[in-house]
């Protein structure tokens, strides 16, 4: 192994690559946060594993999303419903910053973090246009397997 150098920048340097990286941040906020939309959807998955929720603008292009995994929780506790509440409240707390006010509601799922998500969002200051469930069920379903002899 050879000796390591360490390069040691100038000021002038350090200040023109901290004046890039500014400008750069800059853009990518401007890119992402678009006007200001007054209305919006909320779209819960609820699973038995996880809960995920996404915030979308009334066209359903995506705004921002947060899940009880993205929030820090690990495992069986991801299914809660205490965690799903928190990531409610993540999610309140993002669209408060992109000024939606109103929401529709779209659940999906059989978890145990539906109702509670749905608690959440109302008690933190979101006024919820309506509440829709979408959860997929079968008509008629698989064909059953053959009877089995024995």
């Amino acid at each position: 192994m050879g000796k390591k150098r360490i390069i040691k920048k100038t000021e002038e340097e350090l200040l023109k690559e901290r004046e890039r990286v500014e400008a750069a941040v800059k853009k990518e906020i401007k890119i992402k946060v678009p006007q200001k939309i007054k209305e919006g959807k909320v779209f819960i998955f609820s699973s038995y594993n996880n809960t995920i929720m996404t915030l979308t603008d009334s066209q359903g292009n995506t705004l921002t999303w947060a899940s009880a995994g993205n929030v820090g929780f690990k495992g069986t506790k991801k299914g809660t419903p205490f965690a799903a509440s928190k990531v409610a409240e993540v999610l309140v707390q993002r669209a408060k910053k992109l000024g939606i006010d109103r929401v529709e509601i779209l659940v999906k799922g059989i978890g145990s973090g539906r109702e509670s998500a749905i608690r959440s969002l109302a008690n933190r200051g979101l006024d919820i246009i309506s509440i829709q469930d979408v959860t997929p069920i079968p008509h008629n379903g698989c064909r059953p397997p053959k009877v089995r002899r024995v």
